[in-house]
Parts: structure tokens; C-alpha cells; sequence
């Protein structure tokens, strides 16, 4: 049986330190860092107030529920990636900065993915899937017309897809670097993710039919990035995303996809210990029982990646003046 402090912390995630080569990592920064520049310079003056609080209950929520894995087959996990979600309700752009917040926090905070991996997950888990989801929605919902069943299939494919592409990038990336050939990591990262994007599709549709029937007006104004009438839905927001941070003891205690890979493919024993720690594996050092501890850890991760969100587009407010 696993052990009871598996059982009640999210498992590890991202792509660890050592499964990418120096040059490979570095390559991901500069694509990174070129992203959130000019992502950046895209929302500068496009924010307005009521859209910035909804920035950090986007945030909040992909955090929270990025740290329940959700059990697939073969003992496998997966977990949601929100990229897709986040562009429908704000935006590519905007949802390039939310998904930044949450995968930086992630890494610098709970050592969940290396420091010189942290380049490529944003690109993977944050660009690629912002801007893959967004697009195949937007040609979708087109095609299809409006409505509400539309919208959820066009969201359902774009989340689906998503996932697939950014395995389907970090395979690459693990074969540039060395780390395993092409011909197994693709493969065998696009199998298990196929099955994981059923569940980002199943969670985003969740989260689109609330919006839908709550606040129909933030999905109508996603694709430009929604400056009016978020305000009142914060509160909502905020509690739902500390409410799914509180069942995080739940999460799956199977590895995820990238890990359960690594493990059948032999390069497992490539990953790195992260360099410091701070709370590590989603605790708090000082708190005993693992089940509060947990618990605890994640809801302050999901109040943190709100905070920082939300400065972030003020920043961005600010800058307009």
C-alpha cells in the first residue's frame, strides 16, 4: 500500500530537472520568456477593473484543481492542464499570464517541476495549450453555430486536443534531449495523454456549463479578453476554487502520464531533486498530520496564484496609464 502522505499530496507533475538536456532547457526559457513578453505588451491596456479579479480566480481554480490527479487507466493519472479554460474566458493572451502564475508557483514554491525545466512547462502546459485550445474552439463554435451545445463541444475538442499536443511537445523535447528516442516517447506520451484528455475535456465542459448559466456574458467576450461585469462574481469564483483546493486529499496516488512513461521506459532515475525546498510536495513542513497538512498547503497555493494573477493585471492596468 502506499504510503498514507502519498495518498493525501498531490503526485508530482512537471517535468522534472534532468529529463531535458542544458541546451534544450534553455531553449524553452527563451520561448517562454519571448511568450510572456509579448503576451504582456498584447494585454497591456486591454485589462479593465472588474476583468482583473477574474484573472485570479481563473488562476485559483486550474491551481486547485491541477493538484487532484485524476485516476485513467493501467494505474495511471492525469490532471488538468486549464490552458483551454483559461483562453475561452479571457483570452490567449491573458490566459498565457494565468497559466505562468500557476506553473511558476508550482516550481518556485512547491518544487513541483525543475527550475530549468520550468521554461518548457509553461510553453507546453501554458502557451501551446492556451493557443491550441483557443483556436480549434473558436473555429468550432463557428462551424457548429451558436448555443450552448456548441459551445461545450467546441470547448470539449479544443481541451481534448490541447492535451495531446503538449504530450505530444514534451515527447520531442525528451528525444532532442537524449533522454528517450522518438519512437518510444511519442508513442507511448500520446497514448496515455489521449486518455487524460478525456478528462480535461470532461472538467472544462463542467466549468463552461457553470459559467454558462451563471455569467453567459464572460463566454460570449473571451476570445478579446472581457473587461466588464466580473466583479459581482468573484466571491463565487474565489470560494469554488478554495472549496476544490480542500478535496486536493482526494487526488489519485498513481503516477501521472509523463511519470507512469518515464518508469516504463527507464529514464525514471534521470530526474533531479529540485535544488531547495519550501514546501515540498504540496505540505507544510511544520504541520504533522499529512492530512491537514496537504490540505493547507494547497489552499495557500490557491490564495497565492489569486494574488499573484491579480497583480499581475493591475500591473498591466497600471501601465496603461
Amino acid at each position: 500500500m502506499p504510503p498514507l502522505l502519498n495518498l493525501l499530496s498531490p503526485v508530482k507533475l512537471h517535468i522534472p530537472d534532468g529529463f531535458l538536456s542544458a541546451p534544450v532547457a534553455l531553449v524553452g526559457w527563451g520561448l517562454a520568456v519571448a511568450a510572456i513578453a509579448y503576451a504582456l505588451r498584447q494585454t497591456r491596456g486591454q485589462l479593465g477593473s472588474k476583468q482583473i479579479p477574474l484573472m485570479g480566480v481563473m488562476a485559483a481554480f486550474i491551481f486547485a484543481a491541477q493538484a487532484i490527479n485524476f485516476p485513467v487507466a493501467g494505474g495511471t493519472s492525469g490532471h488538468l492542464l486549464g490552458g483551454t479554460l483559461a483562453a475561452i474566458v479571457l483570452g490567449p493572451w491573458a490566459a498565457v499570464l494565468v497559466m505562468t502564475s500557476v506553473i511558476s508557483v508550482q516550481a518556485l514554491i512547491f518544487q513541483d517541476g525543475g527550475l530549468l525545466a520550468l521554461g518548457f512547462n509553461i510553453v507546453n502546459m501554458g502557451i501551446l495549450t492556451a493557443f491550441t485550445g483557443h483556436l480549434i474552439y473558436l473555429g468550432l463554435k463557428r462551424a457548429l453555430g451558436e448555443g450552448r451545445n456548441s459551445l461545450l463541444a467546441a470547448g470539449a475538442v479544443g481541451a481534448w486536443v490541447s492535451v495531446v499536443l503538449g504530450a505530444v511537445a514534451t515527447a520531442v523535447e525528451l528525444a532532442i534531449s537524449g533522454t528517450s528516442p522518438l519512437g518510444v516517447a511519442l508513442p507511448a506520451m500520446a497514448g496515455v495523454h489521449v486518455l487524460i484528455g478525456l478528462g480535461e475535456a470532461i472538467i472544462t465542459v463542467g466549468a463552461l456549463a457553470f459559467i454558462y448559466a451563471g455569467r453567459r456574458d464572460l463566454l460570449e467576450r473571451g476570445a478579446s479578453a472581457p473587461a466588464q461585469g466580473a466583479a459581482n462574481w468573484v466571491g463565487v469564483g474565489l470560494g469554488i476554487a478554495v472549496g476544490v483546493a480542500m478535496f486536493s486529499f482526494a487526488a489519485s496516488p498513481h503516477p501521472d502520464g509523463l511519470e507512469r512513461v518515464a518508469a516504463d521506459h527507464g529514464f525514471l532515475e534521470r530526474a533531479l531533486g529540485p535544488v531547495y525546498h519550501l514546501l515540498p510536495n504540496y505540505t507544510i513542513p511544520f504541520i504533522s498530520n499529512p492530512l491537514i497538512s496537504g490540505i493547507v498547503a494547497v489552499v495557500v497555493g490557491t490564495l497565492l496564484v489569486f494574488g499573484l494573477a491579480v497583480a499581475i493585471a493591475r500591473m498591466q492596468r497600471r501601465a496603461q496609464a
